[in-house]
């Protein structure tokens, strides 16, 4: 656990300069592949009964790239990986796939990164609205599997405590 904060820490250093500074991490694909990858998902998502996880955001952001770190420390990735289909949403420069921060509800000029989720057959259940993750470098790992757990679909046998089910 340590070593995943000084991680984080290091990137958050690293990146520190302000949310405009581009990151060597590309985590946000082509603005033009969000269409297909959101397709892709919801397929995926009513094969498996898995939630779709909308991250709205861009390569530029510090705080997407550390929700991104958080995403997949050793704690959080087996929540997302178990429940979730992750479909990263670039939003340019805030000028790109706002068509689809709109139709799910996700306001993205309230900051970044910013998170919608989807049932199994694409009915939103859940949008950011209010940019609770917008200064994701100043919150702990713990907020992110706080939100998975929240956020997965309910399994029989398991209950809100139980994060390994």
């Amino acid at each position: 656990m340590k070593t995943v904060k000084l991680l984080a820490l290091a990137t958050v250093l690293a990146l520190g300069a302000g949310p405009a500074r581009p990151s060597n991490r590309e985590i946000y694909p082509d603005p033009s592949k969000a269409g297909a990858d959101l397709a892709a998902a919801l397929k995926t998502a009513a094969g498996t009964h898995k939630r779709v996880l909308l991250d709205f955001g861009g390569n530029w952001c510090g705080d997407c790239q550390v929700l991104d770190l958080y995403f997949h420390d050793a704690k959080n990735l087996p929540i997302l990986e178990a429940n979730f289909v992750l479909v990263h949403v670039n939003i340019g420069y805030k000028d790109a796939n706002l068509d689809l921060a709109h139709r799910y509800k996700v306001p993205v000029e309230q900051g970044v990164p910013a998170l919608a989720v989807l049932s199994d057959r694409g009915a939103l259940l859940f949008s950011q609205e209010t940019g609770q993750f917008k200064s994701m470098r100043k919150m702990e790992s713990s907020s992110v599997t706080e939100f998975l757990v929240q956020w997965r679909p309910a399994r029989a046998g398991c209950s809100a405590v139980m994060l390994s089910c």
